[in-house]
């Protein structure tokens, strides 16, 4: 018998359902919501998302406000640019779409985001609040795994969860998410260094794989009866996108898995919204 299908596109559809009533009733009390995005230079797969992300916002009521500058651009105009916009008391959320352009630095003009604004939850004070337990806007994509898990009540507490993966977008902020009071999981950062990694990751309840290799992890990986959650998306030489797990193998002795595509790439879009949202409420207070 294979694993139960963890579709996040039924989970995404969920969060935007909820995401357009809290917009509809902002713009009931007079508020309209809306996501600035800024795209530096004509990178195809840069432009394509930033296009997602703006129609999903159309979906759910967002006003989006989009801002294109071409590739050389200097650093300190694009800082000018984000500075504007946490001026810009119209503006409740910046979406400053990554990778840069080589010879920027993502991490350090991100940082020009305010954090009231950082609907991508990368901020290193919105990090600090996951530490502290207080979480404003937590990361796309983790807390899309989160949602996944809860969407169909899979049990976090207690549970013993190995996050393959420690980059500070996806693995350590999870990790975070994941231990903290109210999900109360115990939780193992593993990667590429950690020793006997299979065994490691064949102790856990739920085995969250974010690598960026494809199909890295195979069924030597995973326990019988596992809860698999998919982060990496990855194209082949043959245009084909794949995950960081080798799925039909894997999907043999796990109890439940996410697909790629169609698992947890949707939720990161989904939650985007979500924290935008968030964002506008807590600027109309």
């Amino acid at each position: 018998m294979g694993a139960q299908v963890l579709d996040g596109k039924a989970v995404a559809r969920t969060v935007l359902d909820e995401t357009a009533e809290r917009v509809a009733a902002l713009r009931y009390r007079g508020k309209e919501t809306t996501l600035a995005t800024v795209l530096v230079g004509d990178d195809p797969a840069s432009a394509a998302y930033v296009r997602s992300k703006r129609r999903r916002a159309a979906e759910v009521g967002i006003r989006s406000v989009h801002h294109e500058l071409a590739g050389d651009v200097s650093q300190d105009r694009v800082v000018d640019l984000l500075r504007r916009l946490n001026d810009d008391p119209s503006v409740d959320g910046i979406l400053l779409q990554l990778p840069l352009p080589e010879g920027m630095d993502d991490q350090g003009t991100a940082l020009e985001i305010h954090p009231s604004k950082d609907v991508d939850g990368l901020h290193p004070t919105n990090l600090g609040m996951i530490v502290l337990d207080r979480p404003v806007f937590a990361p796309c994509t983790p807390s899309g795994c989160l949602r996944i898990l809860q969407h169909y009540g899979i049990p976090v507490r207690g549970a013993n969860v190995v996050v393959v993966g420690r980059s500070f977008l996806v693995g350590r902020p999870l990790a975070l998410l994941l231990a903290a009071r109210g999900a109360d999981a115990t939780v193992t950062i593993a990667h590429s260094r950690t020793q006997d990694l299979p065994g490691v990751a064949r102790r856990a309840d739920i085995l969250v794989v974010a690598v960026g290799r494809p199909e890295m992890v195979n069924a030597a990986y995973v326990r019988e009866g596992a809860v698999v959650i998919d982060v990496g998306i990855n194209r082949t030489a043959a245009g084909s996108l794949v995950g960081d797990v080798k799925y039909d193998e894997v999907a043999e002795v796990a109890a439940a898995i996410t697909p790629v595509p169609g698992g947890v790439g949707p939720m990161t879009v989904a939650m985007l919204m979500h924290n935008t949202s968030v964002a506008s409420e807590l600027r109309e207070r």
